[in-house]
């Protein structure tokens, strides 16, 4: 099967680190990928792993034999910076300095983090929040940093507006934020009322007033099976959802957006990587120019 890449992207997917983190290139290899979104270790666990030298160089060696150009990493489901209850922020405080550590330690640029959840008062939550993003970045230095991920908003969640996501960046030291920047969801930025489906283009202009396209590192590109401002967060594949394709379209087509790393996190079914093949073939079809007659191309719509 025809797994070509597209030299000049950045398009990828999340891939499995079973058996170790040295094994993700292997596996963005054999979906075409030239990024990928890797856990460096169990998201619904506590426990550290003890990272060896010898995986370390492992993975630095398969990634340069790859075609992968970018790798981002993505915190744990467990860790939650903005709680009230002081031992889960403490001990949330010790799991992101891990996840920072050793996305140092592989030579990953960037750990994309989820917002937590504030449980409390918003504001209060929201100050915790950030003053553990400057607690952990105080504590592991070089080059490594966070991309704050927009969220679709549900329960106590926060970071699913433009607003919140500014300031929780302009809440940390001046020193610490040239090392912040940011991850969107197209399904969550639908899921929390942004309009993907039929207005992406304001949508951009907003993120760029609010924060600037600039501090835009990484894109999620996944559909939805929510409706617009459900706040519900259901990944649907490309064009099959209640986003459809033309945003997507769009996306790939930007040129703003070329520097931008985009991994999809669509549902892998049975055959993962069957699926992963399939959505990066349509994702790199969307990105075509369009035809002499100025209409694009409809024929990929259920590759």
């Amino acid at each position: 099967m025809d797994v070509k890449r597209v030299p000049g992207d950045l398009l990828g997917a999340h891939v499995s680190t079973q058996g170790g983190v040295a094994q993700a290139p292997a596996r963005g290899n054999a979906i075409g990928a030239t990024a990928i979104q890797v856990f460096t270790k169990t998201p619904n666990q506590w426990r550290e792993p003890m990272v060896r030298n010898a995986e370390i160089a492992a993975f630095r060696s398969s990634l340069a034999g790859s075609g992968i150009r970018a790798v981002v990493s993505h915190d744990s489901y467990l860790i939650n910076l903005a709680s009230p209850d002081e031992a889960l922020r403490t001990k949330s405080i010790g799991a992101f300095t891990g996840e920072l550590h050793r996305s140092r330690t592989f030579g990953i640029p960037w750990v994309v983090s989820h917002p937590g959840n504030y449980i409390d008062d918003r504001a209060a939550g929201l100050a915790r929040n950030a003053r553990g993003y400057a607690q952990c970045l105080a504590a592991v230095l070089g080059e490594v940093g966070v991309l704050i991920e927009g969220t679709a908003g549900a329960g106590t969640a926060l970071g699913s507006t433009f607003e919140e996501l500014r300031a929780l960046r302009d809440a940390l030291p001046a020193g610490v934020q040239a090392r912040v920047g940011f991850c969107l969801d197209t399904a969550h930025l639908h899921a929390a009322g942004y309009d993907v489906a039929t207005a992406l283009e304001e949508v951009w202009e907003r993120f760029d007033e609010d924060i600037g396209l600039t501090h835009l590192k990484c894109l999620h590109l996944n559909d939805s099976k929510g409706a617009p401002g459900s706040h519900l967060d259901r990944h649907q594949w490309i064009g099959e959802g209640t986003i459809g394709p033309e945003p997507f379209r769009r996306i790939m087509r930007d040129p703003r957006l070329a520097s931008v790393i985009k991994i999809i996190e669509t549902p892998k079914g049975e055959d993962p990587i069957r699926h992963d093949r399939r959505m990066l073939r349509r994702l790199r079809a969307y990105a075509r120019a369009a035809s002499p007659n100025g209409r694009t191309a409809q024929t990929v719509g259920r590759a």
